[in-house]
This record gives C-alpha cells, sequence and structure tokens, in this order.
C-alpha cells in the first residue's frame, strides 16, 4: 500500500500554515473520511445540527438513538443558552472546534501564550456564527517550568474568560521529563451555538472582501522580538467575539487570518466558493510599520498572521453599514476587495496591473501561534 504522503518525513513548513499545511490537512481526511453526521470540517468548526434531536414531532426512541444523547439534558443547554423561542432552538447547530498552541516567545508584547489559545479557539467559534458555550483546557508542561510564569498564564486565560463570559469548563495536564518539550504547550476544544453557519464556500460574484482592521501584527510582533528589531507593535490578539456578533447576519463567510494570514485564509474562500478575489493594493490593510518589518525580514506580509483580526466577505449592498459598525471596536476596519466570477486571488496594483497571490509556500515563520 502506498503512503499517501509525499515526504517520508514531517517538515516545519507542515506546520506553519500555507501550501504545505493545506496539502497535509487534505491527505489526512483521505484517512480520517469518517465524519458521521457532522459537516463543514473542512471549516474553522465542525457544525452539528440539533433540529432532529429537539424536533416536536420527532419519536423520543428516534432521538435517544441519536449520538446516545439524552433529549433532556440536550434541551435543558439550549433553554439555558438560549432565547425562549421554538423558531430559533429548531434551527440551532453545535459547533466545535479544537486547536494546538507553541509559540517563540511565551510572553511577548500585547499577550501570552494563554491569551492566544483563548482568542483563537473563540475566534474560531465566532467566524464560524457561533457563540461559544465552552472551552477545554489542556496543558502540556516541561519540567522545572517556572509556576509564576505559569500563573500568569492562567491569569491570562481567566480575564478572557471572564471578557466573553466563556467558561474553562474541563481539562488535564501532563509533565514531561526536562528537554522532552520546549517549556510549554496548549490544546484547546471549544463548543458553541449558532443559528445561522457562517461557512468559508459561502462568497458570491458581487461581495465585497473586508477585513476587521489592520493584519500582521501578531506576526510581525513575534518576529520583531526574534530578531531583537524594536518596535512599538503589539500583537493584535483578542477576541473578536463582540464584533463578529454586531455583523455576521451581513457576512456570507469569514475567516480569522492566523497562520498563513491573509493570503493563505483568501485562497481558501476563494478555492471553496469556486470564485475570484480581487484586492486594491491602496487599501491593504497593513501598518506602515509591519510592512518595514516584512521587509527587512523578507517575509511576505500578506503570509504574516494575526490573532485577533477576521476577514470577510459581504454582499455590497451591506458593505458600507457593515464597516461602520466594525469601526466601533476598529477604526481601521475597511473594504480591501471585491469578488469577481473566475477563480484565484489577485491584487489590483497601483500601477493598473493584476498580480496573482498564491497560497504561501515554503517554510514560513514557525512557532508563531
Amino acid at each position: 500500500m502506498s503512503s499517501i504522503f509525499k515526504n517520508s518525513s514531517i517538515s516545519l513548513d507542515i506546520g506553519a500554515g500555507g501550501a504545505a499545511s493545506w496539502e497535509f490537512f487534505k491527505n489526512l481526511r483521505k484517512i480520517l473520511n469518517f465524519t458521521g453526521k457532522w459537516t463543514n470540517t473542512g471549516d474553522d468548526g465542525a457544525v452539528f445540527d440539533l433540529a432532529p434531536l429537539l424536533s416536536l414531532r420527532a419519536k423520543r426512541s428516534n432521538l435517544l438513538r441519536m449520538q446516545d444523547l439524552n433529549l433532556k439534558q440536550v434541551e435543558g443547554l439550549l433553554r439555558r443558552a438560549t432565547p425562549r423561542n421554538d423558531k430559533i432552538e429548531s434551527s440551532l447547530k453545535l459547533v466545535m472546534t479544537t486547536d494546538a498552541f507553541i509559540i517563540d516567545p511565551i510572553f511577548f508584547p500585547g499577550g501570552d501564550i494563554g491569551k492566544i489559545a483563548m482568542c483563537g479557539t473563540i475566534n474560531d467559534l465566532s467566524v464560524m456564527g457561533a457563540t461559544p458555550l465552552g472551552i477545554a483546557l489542556s496543558f502540556i508542561i516541561e519540567e522545572g517550568f517556572p509556576t509564576s510564569d505559569l500563573e500568569k498564564i492562567i491569569c491570562s486565560i481567566n480575564k478572557i474568560s471572564r471578557q466573553t463570559n466563556t467558561p474553562i469548563v474541563t481539562g488535564d495536564t501532563k509533565v514531561t521529563n526536562k528537554g522532552k518539550i520546549d517549556k510549554i504547550a496548549f490544546t484547546t476544544t471549544g463548543i458553541g451555538l449558532a443559528e445561522k453557519i457562517i461557512s468559508n464556500n459561502g462568497a458570491r460574484p458581487g461581495d465585497k472582501v473586508i477585513a476587521s482592521g489592520d493584519l500582521g501584527e501578531h506576526g510581525a510582533v513575534i518576529l520583531a522580538h526574534r530578531f531583537n528589531y524594536k518596535t512599538r507593535l503589539k500583537s493584535d490578539s483578542q477576541p473578536i467575539l463582540a464584533e463578529m456578533q454586531a455583523v455576521r447576519k451581513y457576512l456570507t463567510s469569514a475567516k480569522d487570518p492566523t497562520r498563513g494570514g491573509l493570503a493563505e485564509n483568501l485562497n481558501e474562500i476563494a478555492e471553496k466558493s469556486k470564485i475570484k478575489i480581487v484586492l486594491d493594493e491602496k487599501n491593504l490593510p497593513y501598518k506602515k510599520e509591519v510592512m518595514s518589518i516584512g521587509n527587512l525580514l523578507g517575509i511576505d506580509i500578506m503570509a504574516l498572521p494575526s490573532e485577533g483580526r477576521f476577514i470577510a466577505t459581504v454582499p455590497a449592498k451591506f458593505a458600507d453599514k457593515t464597516i461602520k459598525i466594525l469601526e466601533k471596536y476598529n477604526k481601521t476596519a475597511k473594504i480591501i476587495g471585491s469578488i469577481k466570477h473566475g477563480k484565484g486571488v489577485f491584487l489590483n496594483t497601483e500601477s493598473g496591473g493584476l498580480r496573482p497571490i498564491e497560497m504561501p509556500r515554503g517554510k514560513l515563520v514557525p512557532r508563531i501561534c
């Protein structure tokens, strides 16, 4: 039996975002191809339709057979999390996401590994249109790790948990021998509820492409710290739940551009939606200092990750209204492009040409989120 993997060993670029990661995940799905009743398994979160469990017309015996769930427990959970409205409850979807976090350094201007673990999980649920119900959190810690640092990280987690009303509901801790892991790593799993799912394949010709704020600041800060480059920038790490809740009814697709940055995430939307995205060079959402750091280190700014921003597509008639709402949260929110018939992602340069923006390739910056 021939292997589905082209290489005989794992390389860093597989975990850093971009084309190698995208290809790796598709290969994994060739083996892990059983998804049961779950849908959207290639998006930021997987979706389970709760309607059959809540239908008043369904027979109780059928309900209890589905996933061996207890109907009363599910109904009780939904009543506590949502308004008493049969129409809303009948359309509710369960959304689940999971992520792992390794970063160097673990403390950086604007945050730490605990903050991005919480924000990353909450944000993945948010761009699916879901409101978080809870997060499971697991630590893998190296022997000798300072408890004072661990306490700072846990306090960061608690702050985001309370800010977003997202409880930490369960978890696990493992400790490795010294040298068997680099300091600390996290794994999170989050679940949420959504009435309307925002899928990555929902973009349509005529839509506008928007950014909730300037991008790439998290990646620029981590790189600057590693290369001892002085900057006033801070990581953009933050939860996007409130702003997504404010505009999600207008959106046709949404992504939080973490690993692989704007380039990877727009290419994913373009491929899944079978459309062409054209960005305006004059409206690219990057601060001058981010561009300077990228140029200095020879890194494409469109591959730099953000940890507290989202990109989205929205029908043209709602675009200005959506931006006006988002400006209440971030003054740099803007329309950055448009969607047309065709395929691929392109940059409309100020000189008047169209330059293709491909999925990032090669060894991108590792251990950045």
